[in-house]
């Protein structure tokens, strides 16, 4: 009987020890800590925000996504003309910082949500949609 207790206790120190031992080599497998994935959304605010933010002091970057002919028409001063067609491609060229605060607009909203969501998509993490320049308050420059 003696005996038998016995090869029960060694028989449970010897499967609590394997499973122990899977278990760290399950943690081992996968590193010290667990990879943080950052993900970003786009930021819709109103255009008062926006001129709030542009007058913070902050650095930002002001990007107007329609076409070359309606920047020409009005565009907000110091806007960096990026075509939603075209974002993606000019994005690359002339948006280096993916970190940087990106204020977007087209005309109306549509092509703004539109570009915001593709810049999120290409890694910007700071994208901020605040719509059409027909909402702005503020003074266009020809």
């Amino acid at each position: 009987m003696k005996n038998v207790i016995i090869l029960s206790v060694l028989l449970l120190i010897s499967i609590s020890m394997v499973g122990c031992s899977q278990d760290q080599s399950n943690n081992e497998s996968m590193g010290d800590a667990p990879e943080i994935i950052q993900v970003a959304t786009v930021n819709t605010i109103d255009a008062e925000t926006a001129i709030e933010m542009m007058a913070s002091g902050e650095d930002f970057i002001l990007v107007d996504v329609r076409t070359q002919a309606e920047f020409d028409e009005g565009h907000i001063e110091g806007a960096l003309l990026l075509p939603v067609d075209q974002i993606e491609t000019l994005s690359v060229e002339q948006l280096l910082n993916k970190d940087a605060v990106i204020l977007v607009y087209c005309r109306s909203g549509s092509r703004s949500a539109q570009a915001s969501k593709i810049l999120v998509e290409l890694g910007y993490i700071n994208v901020y949609d605040f719509g059409g320049i027909i909402d702005w308050p503020g003074e266009i420059v020809k």
